[in-house]
């Protein structure tokens, strides 16, 4: 990419860039000409392109989220982008040799609900602030934060439904608020995602991945949703991402197109 090129590319933000979908979103996201910023607590080693502009934070240190953006003000003056998959819970789906991912919720332990809210929901809250911020001045812009079907109907275990449900009327209620200023806020459900922790729960036979999608198809999607010249319409709302591919044309990495699951086979 050209010095031209780069400073008149649009700019994005994606929060836990280190793995996962987060990091296969900012890979998908610079290779489609974005200028990508990453964070994440261990990004410098991650398995990242090197246009892709890492930033060490922990999320769950507000002073370091702060940092964070004051960086992207100072190297780029823009946020067209932020895509909130910083997210906690995953990383401990099984303890001592067993799966603890689906334990009742009066044997999960307490380090599944700080995941979840404080470097999940909570995390989103914050960085969307700093974002929102640039991008109501700007007059434009997308947040979009990382969803899923379990908001909608159980799965796996309690703590994971309540946060997927916050993100989805935070969200909704984002949407709301920046309407006036032209930015759109919407939550997006990928499917089934071959992360390095789902990977790892398939090799114990706990998951199913014929229908998975790679980490870099929704950094692909979103890519196209804010080509779209319909997002404000989207804005507060639900997207599927397997379905936006559909309908934009978009492919996986491996050339197939996900099924979109929907409420009854997620």
């Amino acid at each position: 990419m050209s010095d031209k090129k780069h400073l008149g590319a649009p700019v994005a933000v994606v929060t836990g860039g280190s793995r996962g979908l987060g990091r296969g979103i900012a890979a998908a996201l610079v290779e489609d000409g974005f200028r990508v910023f990453a964070t994440g607590r261990s990004i410098n080693t991650a398995k990242l392109p090197d246009r892709v502009v890492r930033i060490t934070c922990d999320h769950t240190c507000d002073k370091d989220t702060e940092s964070a953006f004051a960086r992207v003000a100072e190297e780029a003056n823009r946020i067209d982008v932020l895509v909130n998959a910083a997210w906690g819970g995953y990383e401990r789906m099984s303890e001592d040799g067993r799966f603890t991912w689906s334990a009742p919720f009066w044997e999960q332990s307490a380090h599944r609900w700080t995941s979840m809210m404080d470097a999940g929901v909570r995390a989103a809250w914050i960085c969307a602030s700093y974002a929102a911020r640039t991008m109501t001045t700007q007059r434009q812009g997308l947040i979009a934060n990382i969803g899923y079907w379990a908001a909608r109907k159980y799965l796996g275990n309690t703590l994971y439904g309540a946060a997927k449900a916050a993100t989805d009327k935070m969200t909704t209620d984002m949407a709301q608020e920046l309407q006036p200023y032209g930015v759109a806020a919407v939550s997006l459900y990928p499917g089934l995602v071959r992360t390095e922790a789902v990977m790892a729960a398939a090799a114990g036979g706990w998951l199913d991945l014929k229908n998975s999608e790679s980490p870099e198809f929704t950094g692909r999607v979103i890519s196209a949703l804010v080509k779209n010249n319909g997002l404000m319409d989207r804005s507060g709302h639900v997207l599927i991402v397997a379905e936006l591919a559909r309908e934009f044309g978009v492919l996986d990495i491996d050339g197939q197109r996900p099924t979109p699951l929907t409420l009854e086979t997620a």
